[in-house]
């Protein structure tokens, strides 16, 4: 009877033991399972606090991160000068002084002059074949190799589309009115116009209503009526010039640090990746439906639309293809940039004259 007993307690035991050894796994996965680490990054900006359209898009591309990233991922953003000067944004991520950075890549050109090409270039690409060569053309992979030496990776983070030529405060009848004529122009379209006579000189977004207003320059591109108008550059020059010849769509970047990128989980990365993705759309969206209402709104205040001659737009075309030129040359880099920006535009350009060149002569 005692044996019997005991033989019986110890299977009891054995049973309690296995049931024990069922749990204790899940018991220590729990416990060894850490909470999701987060993360507090900054974005400097190259935009005025605020401002419509570029200034908003960065500030919503933090609260869509936020979000999305249920809190795990969350930017701090600083406008121009807050942190950093305005043409410092590049710097700033090269450097870790901030994880991100929004700004547009021709700012950078004293620094990385293959960074041109990402912005716009003179009557080259729309918005949609700009990104479309970015996202399926092999554009992305060099814009990549372009900002690698500087601990950089950019990503398109928002386009304004087709811009205006600019505001003058004087009239261009004719290339002799380019001479000596001082104006605000960044990127490819202002080394053009220097090569015409003009001179050009690159101010942030800030400085420029009162340059035009105290005649230190005379006459700016900026970005188009939504923009035009918020800045109230219509107070300061009389004439608004078209078309956009020098940018005929622009791409704003996002500046990641790519040792802090690399820090990111593989979900926090995609996170990023796929709300810049959404910011890009999103900004094009807001310029396409606002453009329309502020150029309505510049008309009705007086603003006297300019087209430039036929003579003036030769002569910039000439000279673009001239300047692009010997920036390829630069390089072997730049010119596998610009190879494979031509070969996509020549490419998609036999589409886009049967369909949406057609359509828009009817419409």
């Amino acid at each position: 009877m005692i044996r019997r007993r005991l033989l019986l307690a110890s299977a009891l035991l054995a049973t309690l033991g296995l049931s024990a050894c069922k749990e204790e796994p899940a018991e220590q996965q729990a416990a060894a399972t850490p909470a999701a680490e987060s993360y507090q990054w900054k974005m400097v900006t190259a935009w005025p606090k605020n401002f419509p359209g570029l200034g908003t898009a960065a500030e919503r591309l933090a609260e869509r991160v936020k979000v999305m990233s249920n809190g795990r991922l969350s930017i701090k953003v600083y406008a121009a000068g807050e942190l950093v000067p305005p043409l410092e944004v590049f710097d700033a991520v090269s450097r870790g002084t901030a994880e991100l950075g929004h700004g547009a890549a021709y700012y950078w050109k004293g620094k990385v002059p293959a960074a041109q090409f990402f912005t716009a270039v003179p009557f080259g690409l729309s918005t949609s074949e700009m990104n479309a060569w970015l996202s399926k053309g092999g554009g992305q992979a060099l814009w990549e190799e372009a900002y690698a030496p500087f601990g950089v990776k950019p990503l398109a983070v928002g386009n304004t589309g087709m811009q205006m030529g600019g505001w003058y405060n004087k009239e261009i009848n004719s290339l002799d009115d380019l001479k000596g004529l001082k104006i605000r122009m960044p990127g490819l379209g202002g080394e053009v116009l220097s090569r015409l006579g003009a001179t050009t000189v690159n101010l942030p977004g800030g400085e420029i209503f009162t340059a035009l207003q105290t005649s230190a320059i005379d006459a700016t591109d900026w970005v188009s009526p939504y923009n035009d108008l918020a800045f109230g550059l219509h107070k300061a020059a009389k004439f608004y010039y078209y078309p956009g010849w020098q940018e005929p769509q622009a791409v704003l970047e996002l500046l990641i640090n790519q040792k802090a990128l690399d820090s990111l989980p593989a979900d926090l990365q995609a996170i990023l990746t796929e709300a810049t993705r959404a910011a890009n759309q999103d900004m094009l969206d807001d310029y396409v439906y606002h453009n329309a209402t502020a150029l309505d709104q510049l008309k009705q205040q007086g603003t006297l639309l300019k087209r430039f001659p036929d003579e003036v737009l030769a002569a910039m075309h000439h000279e673009s293809t001239l300047v692009l030129g010997e920036l390829a040359g630069q390089n072997e880099l730049n010119g596998r940039i610009w190879a494979s920006m031509q070969a996509f535009q020549a490419q998609v350009s036999q589409m886009h004259q049967l369909s949406e060149k057609e359509l828009y002569n009817w419409r």
